[in-house]
C-alpha cells in the first residue's frame, strides 16, 4: 500500500510559478513506481498532465503543458515534483499525483493522493 500526499498548491497570478510536491509513504517501493500528475477542473473530467518512469530518465507530458511544466522525482526522499511555470488561468484545477506499479504512464494508476488546489488568476 502506498499513501500519497500532495502539497504546494495555491493562488498565483497568470505568468507565475508554483512547485507541487507529492510525498509517498513506503519509500522502499517508491523507486519502483511510475508516477503521474493529473488535474481536474470544475465540471470537467480528470486529465493527464505528466508522468515519470521509475528511474526519472523518461518523462511524458500533455501537449497543453509541454515547455511550461516539468516533472521530476527524488527516489531517496520518496517524492515526486511538478514545477509549473508560465501559468495560465486555464491551468486552474485540483492537481493529483498517482502511482503505478507498471511502466504504462497512460494506463491505470493504482494509488492516488487527495489533491491540491491550483488557482491562476488573470
Amino acid at each position: 500500500q502506498v499513501q500519497l500526499v500532495e502539497s504546494g498548491g495555491g493562488l498565483v497570478q497568470a505568468g507565475g510559478s508554483l512547485r507541487l510536491s507529492c510525498a509517498a509513504s513506503g519509500r522502499s517501493t517508491f523507486s519502483t513506481y511510475c508516477m503521474g500528475w493529473f488535474r481536474q477542473a470544475p465540471g470537467k473530467e480528470r486529465d493527464f498532465v505528466a508522468a515519470i518512469d521509475w528511474s526519472g530518465g523518461t518523462t511524458w507530458y500533455a501537449d497543453s503543458v509541454k515547455g511550461r511544466f516539468t516533472i521530476s522525482r527524488d527516489n531517496a526522499e520518496g517524492t515526486v515534483y511538478l514545477q509549473l511555470n508560465s501559468l495560465k488561468p486555464e491551468d486552474t484545477a485540483v492537481y493529483y499525483c498517482a502511482a503505478q506499479a507498471f511502466s504504462d504512464p497512460f494506463g491505470t494508476y493504482d494509488y492516488w493522493g487527495q489533491g491540491t488546489q491550483v488557482t491562476v488568476s488573470s
